[in-house]
Parts: structure tokens; sequence; C-alpha cells
């Protein structure tokens, strides 16, 4: 059987420089876990003493280095960060704060917020926090907004792992709804990229593997385009393969979120390799 890695994978700009600044922060906490992939965080603890904490009331007086981590965190925490008696260390990923920046301003001139993504999410609740009202909706499809009562000026922003055609779906009800839209890509490049990369992989192979944290939006968004076109597993390790899965299969795909490790991709690829 052979295997191909997709022509774009793994580590975007954002979580390898937050990785970065954390190798070079030893010593030192972050506010939620820095990025989404368990087994990354494990290897920063255990090489670099950078643990997390959830909140910031477990930050006590031994700890004197903070890490904001790539997904952002809302402004009022922030600030309260700040207020501490620690260094603070913004690892926001640059395209996590261009959403933060267009709330904010946008809402100061008056426009509601719609923004499309997990309300849940981290990043999302962030960018929430930047607006300076409360008229912001977070939905994901056109039929949330539906029951929404929104004014005549409105200002849009997409999470940043999410597709783009999905987005589209949101913006395009809007532009037909209301008189005046203002449409901010805030999608990141390299979402694109490794989505359309296994887009066109998934379509040529027998089988396709995802690495990647199951908590991951930009992962998750991977496994489910590979799975519109051939058999697909989302693992986090390579404890998780099974030998069953590449039996009678030619070409086994690789592709991996934006917070995955090429040390662990390369691993599970040995482990597919010995049981095949």
């Amino acid at each position: 059987m052979k295997i191909e890695k997709a022509k774009s994978y793994g580590f975007c700009f954002g979580v390898r420089r937050a990785v970065e600044i954390a190798e070079n922060s030893q010593n030192a906490v972050t506010l939620g876990p820095l990025i989404h992939n368990p087994l990354e965080i494990q290897r920063l603890a255990e090489n670099y003493n950078v643990k997390y904490v959830n909140n910031i009331d477990e930050i006590d007086e031994n700890i004197k280095r903070v890490i904001v981590r790539t997904h952002g965190i809302p402004k009022d925490k922030l600030q309260k960060l700040k207020e501490k008696n620690v260094e603070v260390i913004d690892a926001t990923c640059p395209f996590v704060k261009k959403p933060q920046e267009i709330v904010e301003e946008m809402s100061k001139q008056g426009y509601d917020i719609v923004i499309f993504g997990d309300k849940n999410h981290p990043e999302i609740k962030g960018v929430m926090s930047y607006a300076v009202h409360d008229r912001v909706y977070v939905v994901l499809t056109p039929d949330e907004l539906k029951d929404k009562r929104l004014r005549e000026k409105i200002a849009t922003v997409a999470q940043t792992t999410r597709k783009l055609s999905d987005y589209l779906k949101i913006t395009n009800y809007l532009i037909e709804n209301y008189k005046e839209v203002r449409v901010f890509n805030t999608i990141c490049n390299a979402t694109f990229e490794n989505q359309d990369a296994v887009r066109e992989l998934s379509k040529r192979a027998d089988i396709m593997i995802i690495v990647g944290g199951k908590n991951s939006s930009n992962t998750k968004q991977l496994y489910n385009i590979a799975k519109e076109n051939c058999e697909s597993y989302l693992i986090e390790s390579e404890d998780e393969l099974n030998p069953e899965w590449f039996k009678n299969k030619k070409l086994c795909g690789i592709s991996a979120g934006a917070s995955t490790p090429e040390w662990l991709v390369e691993k599970i690829i040995s482990k597919i390799k010995e049981m095949t």
C-alpha cells in the first residue's frame, strides 16, 4: 500500500509561532490549552515545563509568566490578567486578532455583528467580547438568522478555521435580506490550503487518516471533507490505528490539523507501515 501526505497539512503559522513562544518561555503557564493537540501540550509540559491552567484564579504567586493561547481570550480576562503581578506573553494568532479588531471597530460604528462559527469555541468567545454592544449573533447556518431582528447595518466575520462555502451561505442570506452588509473574510489562508489539499487527495485515495486533536475545529473540518470522498478516520495518536482499516487498500492519504506537529504525523506513518 502506498502512503501519500496531502500537499498542505499540519502546523499553521499561528500555531508554529505559539509553540516557539512556549519553548522560549520555559517555566510558564498558558491560560487554557495553548493549542488543540493534547500530545503537543504534553510535550511542552514534559520538555519545557509549560503547563496550562483553566482559569485566572489558578494563577498564584508562584507563577511569574503567563502565555495567552493561540485562540485568544475574552477582552475582560486579558485585562484581568494584565492586572496580576505576572509577565503576560500574548501568543494569540495574528489571524485571530483580526476579527477581534473588526468586531470592536464595526460595533463602535453601530453595526450589528454576525459571526459565523461555534459559539462555544474559545476563539469565538474571544472575538465576541470585543463588541461594544450586545447585538452580536453567532450562527452556523442561515436558518439561525431567520428569527433575528437585525438592524439594517450589519458586519460579519468568520471563525478562522471554517469552510468558505459555508460562510458564503451566511453572507449571501444577509446580502439578500438587508441593505448594508460589510463582509470580512477572516478565514485563514492556511485553512483554505489544507482543505483544498485534503479534498484533492481524498478523491484519489482509498482511505484517509486525519491526524489531530478531536476538539480541534479545523481538524474536524478536514475529516468532514475527506469522508465525503472516501473511507476516513480522525485519530489523535498511533494507538487508535486499526490494521483492519488498511486491508485491500492501495492508497492511504494522510493529512493533519493546524495544531498537529510533524513528529506526530511521522510517528503515525511509521506505525501504518508496520501494520501493512
